[in-house]
């Protein structure tokens, strides 16, 4: 962090004791960031994501002002102050909840999530989820960068998507997986099943997703507030004229993504009902998607490792019932749904 520390007199913003604060002058290797970007690598200890929570809770300060716009550009000059609040508590307890543990050191753990499992606490929900599981299992060696909401996850996937998800148990680990998570380059693979037959049986969706502006609890293909999306897909098989079985890559991974795009090509997922119909025609208990592949250069050895899940069994269930009279294609995909579980290295 620049030592140059002035111009600001923190007991007349605050006066009392629980806060943190940063003062920074900002020099010429800054000069054009982005302020998120810039308060992120001056000090590592913030993320960029609290970064910009801290920008939308006033609490970040350039010249004296309050600056609620994480875009805003710095210049050589400009005096900032951070003001970190104390972290909220809540008692989020470890919980004995069985888990499958595909690989495990002392930097990261490898987890098959199971659908219908949400990743962390949130408000209303903080019992039943797989960092309470977490926390009964290695309590003491997770990552605290996410806070104590979210220790050692550096990334999620939804409550009713299953498969592969890594898990940090040291921050130094998370800052490394998270930076390739900012690189695109973590090799995420997943299978969904999605309704109707696609006229193009592979391309690119490259599409911003951002908040529905109707209904908050959706995302949607968004240009004006959207983020860059980009999700690669290839069609594995098809069923009659109604389904396809499709794997998707992502470069980027923003909320609900690939139910998202294949919606955006009017092919939402099959149990989807938040982007799908809403009369479904089989009991899935959500979207049939599922996390197949994660691949990644380990944090400390340097070596790539590639991890994978078996495709779970409602995804066969449903697929056996869509493709009854064609055993063939049912045969291939109990063929996919035996793989995984495993790890390769290089």
């Amino acid at each position: 962090m620049n030592e140059d520390r002035v111009y600001f007199n923190k007991d007349e913003l605050c006066n009392d004791d629980e806060n943190l604060y940063y003062e920074i002058t900002v020099d010429e290797a800054f000069n054009g960031f982005r302020l998120d970007a810039a308060v992120s690598k001056l000090n590592t200890e913030i993320s960029r994501s609290r970064v910009q929570k801290l920008i939308s809770a006033n609490n970040v300060l350039i010249n004296g002002s309050i600056i609620t716009d994480k875009n805003y550009r710095l210049k050589t000059g400009d005096r900032l102050l951070v003001i970190v609040p104390p972290p909220e508590t809540v008692d989020i307890k470890p919980e004995n909840i069985d888990i499958n543990i595909i690989y495990e050191d002392s930097d990261i753990l490898v987890v098959d999530k199971p659908k219908g499992m949400v990743v962390h606490p949130a408000a209303g929900n903080y019992s039943g989820t797989l960092v309470n599981a977490l926390l009964f299992h290695c309590s003491k060696t997770l990552s605290g960068i996410n806070g104590e909401l979210r220790p050692g996850i550096v990334h999620r996937i939804d409550k009713d998507t299953s498969g592969v998800l890594v898990v940090c148990k040291n921050d130094k680990a998370h800052i490394y997986l998270a930076e390739l998570l900012s690189r695109h380059d973590i090799k995420r693979v997943y299978y969904c099943l999605a309704f109707g037959i696609f006229k193009k049986k592979s391309g690119t969706v490259e599409a911003p997703i951002g908040r529905h502006p109707l209904d908050r609890k959706k995302m949607a293909v968004n240009s004006l507030n959207g983020r860059n999306a980009v999700t690669h897909y290839r069609v594995l098989e098809e069923y009659g004229n109604k389904y396809s079985l499709v794997e998707c890559t992502l470069e980027t991974g923003r909320t609900h993504q690939i139910r998202v795009h294949m919606a955006s090509l009017r092919h939402p997922l099959v149990g989807d009902t938040l982007y799908g119909p809403e009369k479904q025609p089989f009991k899935t208990n959500g979207q049939l998607l599922h996390a197949a592949v994660l691949g990644f250069i380990h944090p400390s050895t340097g070596e790539y490792m590639e991890f994978s899940s078996p495709m779970p069994y409602i995804f066969y269930k449903t697929i056996e019932k869509i493709a009854y009279g064609n055993m063939e294609k049912a045969n291939n995909l109990q063929s996919m749904l035996l793989k995984g579980n495993g790890v390769i290295t290089d």
